[in-house]
């Protein structure tokens, strides 16, 4: 799989021109183990159809950079925020981070990663994961565990290949997953785009999909697709709770990595790899606030009682760039990966039933778990 994104990947830092935040500098937290609810004072500018205009260009590719984790580290417990200490140390991380693309900032005078932890609370945080208190996910049912340890993917060890069925979706270039495709990944999937339209939100993805998500009245009974009806990003519909844009999912793609059936095939619901089923109870409820002109909260809750033994939350924060480029994430073209896996998997298979010793494939790296 080859993305489009891999040159702004490279250079993610140099193409951060930001709008200037009117925040002041990072405060430490009252309490290491609470976060505080989302701010709603902030009133954005208005639409001409008078709907807040969330419109631009929203990266978050600094979570990317700074490896910010979606579970919280055990050892940390509770601990929401990192202790001063450990702020110093991202912040010496980010300074050496930045002595590789000082030249590019320069030339684009664009303000660095330093200045962008100092300028947010989030520039604290010890993971993605609010809710539960521990900032990890919460157990997975008997049922989902099973199906979780059975299934296939390049990145499992000793995977065997011989036709599509063997991989997961998003290694197939079919989806990302909902909600997965709304959290930073690697070096792909660094921003999304927002357009508005009266009685519609756009939400486009820099990786694979882009979400057309009709508005109601807050009041109003939202009209739910038929069981039947499942796409791989779901219903969305969304609705204004004063300045919040709250928009609640269903009807997403349900299956898992397990089976070899690719019509029963889905993707894993928080990391793009690593075989978490989806069932068609799955639910997503994401708020989004803007905190200022250049900052917007992005909150969001998964529930799926099939899969997950509890709902769980997330909390990102994205900045406004209106300089980022959203370049074409081209994953078929060219993606000659599937086949070549193919091939080598059944000619080692054919070696070794021959008697030709061959060497284990050391994986060049690991996903997190999903």
């Amino acid at each position: 799989m080859r993305a489009g994104t891999t040159l702004i990947s490279a250079i993610a830092f140099a193409l951060a021109a930001f709008v200037p935040l009117a925040v002041s500098a990072q405060q430490n937290p009252e309490s290491l183990t609470q976060v505080p609810p989302v701010a709603t004072d902030y009133v954005p500018a208005r639409t001409d159809w008078g709907d807040p205009d969330f419109s631009g260009t929203w990266p978050f590719n600094r979570l990317n950079e700074m490896d910010y984790q979606m579970e919280r580290a055990e050892e940390f417990g509770t601990q929401a925020w990192l202790s001063d200490e450990a702020y110093a140390e991202r912040l010496a991380q980010a300074r050496k981070l930045e002595e590789s693309f000082a030249d590019e900032w320069r030339a684009r005078d664009t303000r660095g990663l330093t200045a962008w932890l100092e300028s947010t609370d989030f520039g604290r945080r010890n993971s993605l994961l609010i809710d539960p208190p521990n900032g990890r996910f919460p157990a997975l049912t008997p049922e989902a565990q099973a199906l979780k340890d059975a299934h296939s993917d390049s990145f499992v060890e000793g995977q065997n290949f011989d036709w599509m069925q063997d991989f997961d979706v998003y290694e197939r270039c079919v989806t990302s997953g909902f909600p997965a495709t709304m959290f930073p990944f690697r070096e792909n999937n660094n921003a999304v785009r927002i357009f508005q339209t009266p009685g519609f939100v756009v939400i486009q993805h820099e990786m694979m999909s882009t979400r057309i998500i009709p508005i109601i009245d807050e009041d109003a009974e939202p009209k739910r697709w038929p069981s039947v009806t499942r796409t791989w990003m779901g219903q969305g519909i969304g609705h204004w709770e004063g300045n919040t844009l709250v928009i609640e999912t269903t009807n997403i793609i349900a299956g898992d990595g397990a089976t070899h059936d690719v019509s029963k095939r889905a993707a894993s619901p928080y990391v793009r790899i690593g075989g978490t089923p989806t069932s068609a109870n799955a639910t997503v409820v994401e708020r989004l606030t803007m905190l200022d002109e250049g900052r917007m909260n992005y909150d969001v809750t998964y529930s799926d009682p099939d899969v997950f033994t509890a709902p769980w939350t997330a909390r990102l924060e994205w900045t406004r760039d209106e300089g980022y480029k959203m370049y074409e994430f081209a994953c078929h073209e060219g993606n000659v990966q599937l086949r070549y896996m193919i091939n080598e998997s059944r000619a080692r298979r054919r070696d070794k039933a021959n008697g030709v010793e061959v060497e284990d494939i050391e994986l060049p790296y690991r996903f997190p778990p999903g």
